[in-house]
């Protein structure tokens, strides 16, 4: 069986930068982002793998847990 490969870290996501698999704390309450739909300017509704589902708005920020692959290069922003 593979597993997924990397480091969890802390990111700040929105709307923008929400990606699948990351890990989002909602009330509470840890929720893996499974899939997305976007709805128009800057917001997308979110399909977690738990069933439920969120929408983000342009302007909503969250923390997110990401795996990341420590392996690449990440690129710099400049």
């Amino acid at each position: 069986m593979n597993q997924p490969v990397g480091v969890q870290i802390a990111v700040e996501v929105d709307a923008r930068t929400v990606r699948r698999g990351d890990q989002l704390m909602i009330g509470g309450q840890c929720f893996t982002v499974g899939d997305m739909t976007a709805l128009g300017p800057g917001r997308k509704r979110l399909l977690f793998t738990t069933g439920e589902t969120f929408t983000l708005h342009a302007r909503t920020v969250l923390w997110a847990a990401r795996l990341v692959d420590p392996r690449l290069r990440r690129r710099t922003r400049g």
